[in-house]
């Protein structure tokens, strides 16, 4: 038996197409040990940015060191080889086997053929298809899952259409591509008998499902399906604010198996800027979105993710992008400086940004959203929330968990204390009696401190 290990970079999507990967080499006998013990290690790679490239390369050249210990085998998956798979041949000799976003499901043949001698490393890297527009090759319902086993991601579609001028996504994972209802249904069937209470819909744009497959979207159907089963939390992320409808918006509202959380990444606000971006709404119409969504869902969490630096991006146009987050007090927010990927159309623009000037109006955002944090968490006090309790904070020596107001990882957590044994993956009803920074602190209903 051949020890193994895993390391996934990158977003949530990743991680799925990491845990169908383990199920399928699940399927070979194998013994799964942290990376300085294995003699197979496997690295899943993110190509978004900069950042995350460097990451997946430094990961990449730091597991070539066990190659002179226990490594055998070196393979690595992903972003970084679908987009750049021939510099990395000629800079990463080390690496034995470079599979893009569509061979997870060859990894187990891989792992042969390198062990038999029938096909080498170097044969191996001119024989794999580059090909983003071919769906993975895997059994969608087999998983390993890498998350607690009470929430788990369900990736319902791969690629992007939305062609963001930023953006290197289109040319990596291709065109947009669903899954159909009745496999994500059958999916999520196998990870809620496993235990899973909260399914988490996460894809490039949530909000495009079933466009190419079905000729129009079918989100709403989507989340009805998914309501039969025994999920108790189903939350979206990811979703494109100009196809957010009445229909999605009322499935929201009414359905109670939705949690009240919607992770919208705009990107910017300001209409020169969000041109530029190719982005399709405008200024006024992402306001008046807002303010629906808060008037029909009074109670509902937003998350956004927000780019400055963009080029041409001046003064004002920065100043239309902090004022938007003063004046809509966002639940959540994350915040990332603009990187010029090469071969975008962005990549090209003129009046690039200083970065000096992009980090420090990264910090001014960071500190107007600090503030939109502490306000909400302020409201929270005195309310009884339901916690989806997740560990033990020895060093606090309370307990631990997220309300529906936060995703995993990402968001707010709620500690709390019990007078009653709790189990990690049930639900429970604390009371909020203060704010502890970014976060919340309470007791569970009944506890007499």
């Amino acid at each position: 038996m051949k020890t193994l290990a895993v390391i996934s970079l990158g977003c949530d999507k990743n991680r799925v197409d990491t845990e169908k990967m383990l199920g399928n080499l699940s399927r070979g006998s194998f013994s799964i040990v942290p990376e300085n013990q294995a003699e197979i290690i496997i690295i899943n790679t993110c190509a978004f940015v900069e950042s995350a490239r460097r990451e997946a390369v430094d990961t990449i050249l730091s597991c070539a060191e066990y190659k002179k210990d226990k490594c055998e085998k070196l393979i690595v998956t992903g972003c970084l080889p679908q987009k750049h798979r021939d510099e990395l041949k000629a800079e990463l000799p080390e690496v034995d086997a470079f599979l893009g976003v569509n061979d997870y499901g060859k990894t187990l043949e891989i792992i042969e053929e390198l062990y038999s001698g029938g096909v080498s490393g170097k044969e191996l890297h001119k024989d794999l298809p580059n090909n983003a527009d071919v769906k993975p090759q895997a059994d969608k319902n087999v998983r390993v899952l890498t998350t607690p086993g009470h929430y788990a991601y369900l990736k319902i579609a791969d690629g992007c259409d939305n062609k963001c001028t930023f953006c290197t996504i289109p040319s990596i994972r291709g065109a947009y591509k669903s899954e159909s209802i009745e496999a994500l249904v059958a999916e999520a069937t196998v990870l809620v008998d496993m235990g899973v209470k909260e399914l988490i819909l996460v894809a490039q744009d949530v909000t495009n499902y079933g466009m190419e497959l079905y000729s129009r979207r079918r989100l709403v159907d989507l989340i009805r399906a998914l309501s039969q089963t025994k999920a108790e939390w189903i939350r979206l992320m990811y979703c494109y604010p100009e196809s957010i409808d009445d229909a999605l918006i009322n499935e929201i509202k009414t359905n109670p198996k939705v949690v009240k959380y919607l992770d919208m990444p705009l990107q910017h606000v300001d209409d020169k800027i969000l041109r530029l971006m190719a982005r399709r709404g405008t200024n006024q119409q992402i306001k008046d979105l807002f303010r629906r969504l808060k008037k029909e869902i009074p109670d509902l969490a937003l998350r956004t993710t927000l780019m400055t630096g963009f080029p041409s991006e001046g003064d004002a146009e920065f100043d239309n992008l902090a004022l938007f987050l003063r004046e809509h007090k966002l639940t959540h927010a994350g915040f990332f400086a603009f990187s010029p990927e090469q071969g975008t159309p962005a990549a090209k623009l003129s009046g690039r940004v200083n970065k000096s000037i992009s980090a420090a109006r990264l910090r001014a955002l960071a500190q107007i959203q600090k503030q939109n944090v502490l306000e909400f968490n302020q409201s929270q006090v005195g309310k009884t929330v339901k916690v989806l309790y997740e560990g033990i904070d020895f060093d606090k020596n309370l307990f631990f968990g997220r309300a529906y107001f936060s995703a995993p990882e990402i968001d707010t957590l709620v500690y709390f204390k019990s007078d009653t044994v709790v189990e990690v993956g049930e639900f429970y009803d604390v009371v909020i009696t203060k704010v502890k920074g970014y976060d919340l602190v309470g007791k569970a209903a009944g506890v007499s401190v």
